[in-house]
């Protein structure tokens, strides 16, 4: 049967820590921690760096940079840390912080550790006999969208996040700063996106009057199911891009990943999660589904889908761009070129057919 539960292994080649260091700040620092330190690494993810840390009588995760040439303004490590600490007592599906410091002599960066919420995380495919029945992928993705909606209707300024992030001019400053690190990013053999950004600048929505926290790489595989109940979420995980902004920019990221039994073959071929299922949720009814619970209008949702996918094109170029240019040696990334003109091609077909 298909492994579903997230299971550490052995720390990839260039991306070791120093254990001893880590135990020692760890025993100080997090009280009744028995036994030696054993730190194993989470293979996915492709931005901030996942372990394991485990002791006999506890089991944590440690979250850190990666290696190499960073973002100047991307993988603040006080800043996540500080989001899951406000979250706590408000939200259930946080992990609960445990550590941080900025200590860079205890491995070289900032990090820090939280608790490790275990259970089941969907990825590509759902293993065989987890679901029996499409009704049981409707609940499921049902709850995905409530969950979220739940996030934003928080009161950020009341939980102690008012100055996480500047709400005013939100879309306009995602749409200049994601073009921007596009075009510094861009290598030669990948799309130059220009008609895709010029869309975007010319069709902004009117800036919304209720912003709201949002998780910005809100997708399956960052939730967390129940393994006993896998129709439960009980985590939600990566919290590094988190803001106060428009909520639909928060959708149209989630989006952005989401490819239907319709889609093209070529969108199948990066498809990184199980939405293309009978059950699953077409994008126009999980945009209808929020909008019935939140009350918003979605009358502008082309751009908040088109501005998703484009996000996502440049995220993945931000990261080929490291490989390309040497700043990591991991395999997975040699391939993230190819995936861009399909990217560049699903979000000019979002142009080609809107109405906006």
């Amino acid at each position: 049967m298909m492994e579903y539960r997230d299971q550490p292994k052995a720390i990839r080649e260039g991306e070791t820590l120093p254990v001893d260091r880590i135990e020692g700040f760890l025993q100080d620092t997090i009280s009744g921690l028995n036994g030696s330190l054993i730190l194993q690494q989470f293979p996915s993810g492709a931005s901030n760096l996942t372990y394991l840390a485990a002791f006999e009588n506890r089991q944590m995760v440690l979250r850190c940079p990666p290696h190499g040439t960073k973002a100047a303004s991307a993988h603040d490590m006080g800043r996540e840390f500080k989001v899951l600490s406000a979250l706590g007592g408000h939200w259930p599906y946080a992990p609960r912080p445990l550590a941080y410091t900025d200590d860079e002599s205890i491995i070289g960066c900032p990090f820090y550790v939280m608790e490790r919420i275990e259970g089941i995380i969907l990825r590509r495919e759902i293993p065989d006999g987890l679901y029996t029945h499409s009704s049981q992928l409707r609940t499921l993705f049902e709850k995905f969208v409530e969950v979220l909606y739940e996030l934003h209707s928080l009161d950020y300024r009341r939980i102690g996040l008012g100055d996480l992030g500047r709400p005013d001019g939100y879309v306009q400053r995602q749409v200049a700063g994601w073009s921007k690190r596009y075009r510094k990013a861009r290598t030669p053999d990948v799309p130059d996106c220009e008609r895709v950004m010029a869309w975007l600048e010319e069709k902004m929505p009117p800036e919304t009057e209720s912003p709201t926290i949002i998780h910005n790489d809100y997708k399956l595989d960052n939730i967390v199911l129940d393994a006993n109940d896998p129709l439960k979420i009980i985590g939600v995980l990566d919290w590094e891009m988190t803001t106060i902004g428009d909520p639909l920019m928060d959708l149209g990221g989630t989006l952005g990943y989401w490819v239907e039994k319709d889609d093209p073959a070529e969108r199948h071929l990066l498809r990184p999660m199980p939405t293309h299922l009978d059950g699953a949720l077409r994008r126009r009814e999980f945009v209808a589904y929020y909008g019935r619970m939140s009350g918003r209008r979605m009358d502008h949702f082309d751009f908040y889908l088109c501005f998703g996918i484009f996000r996502l094109i440049v995220i993945v170029q931000q990261i080929y761009y490291r490989y390309y240019h040497g700043q990591t040696n991991n395999p997975r990334f040699k391939k993230y070129a190819a995936g861009l003109p399909v990217l560049e091609r699903a979000a000019r077909r979002i142009i080609e057919r809107s109405d906006l």
